[in-house]
């Protein structure tokens, strides 16, 4: 299930606003132009290919693109396999790349296959967390301050769109603030 929660951003303990409602969100995420949409899904094997998956979500996909003048769209997976030492490293490392509050110079767009992952996005003197499951589609204008955790125990499989060949840059701010506010596991405790 979507979820934003909204915290102040100097004590995460002060929850503003914790919410599944899509009207909500909306209205909460509107005001940064933020969006966050929910497209069908369309029951893919867990092993789909990226050609399965562009095929199964080419309308869509397209209509992006022509909307956002995307130029490169992949698929990132991460399938839990905690018994294996490499795949944990992996995923140590894909986690912690992402965890440090950065922006980047372009929009950060993605729709979630399968599984679920957090986008935190500092906006102000606030946080909002939103937690993003299969189906959902969130797009974060560029220069937007924030950062992802995928969990402890990754499970995801994403659709991101590009406006550069080299797509993901990240501009890190150095502020610790993601140190101070709950994982996604917290979240979803």
């Amino acid at each position: 299930m979507t979820i934003v929660q909204v915290m102040a951003d100097n004590n995460r303990d002060e929850v503003i606003v914790r919410t599944t409602e899509r009207a909500e969100i909306a209205e909460l995420l509107a005001p940064f132009d933020i969006h966050l949409e929910q497209w069908p899904t369309r029951g893919l094997a867990a092993d789909a290919t990226q050609d399965e998956i562009f095929a199964a979500y080419r309308g869509e996909i397209d209509d992006v693109c022509a909307a956002g003048g995307y130029q490169l769209v992949d698929v990132v997976r991460m399938v839990p396999d905690p018994e294996n030492a490499e795949w944990r490293t992996r995923a140590a490392g894909a986690r912690t790349k992402f965890l440090d509050e950065h922006r980047h110079a372009e929009n950060e767009v993605r729709f979630f296959v399968e599984g679920r992952g957090c986008f935190y996005l500092h906006l102000g003197d606030k946080v909002y967390a939103v937690v993003c499951v299969e189906g959902d589609l969130i797009s974060v204008p560029a220069g937007t301050t924030h950062w992802f955790d995928m969990g402890a125990t990754p499970q995801f499989c994403a659709i991101r769109f590009f406006e550069q060949e080299d797509g993901w840059i990240g501009d890190f701010t150095g502020d610790p603030i993601s140190a101070r506010m709950p994982s996604l596991d917290e979240l979803l405790g």
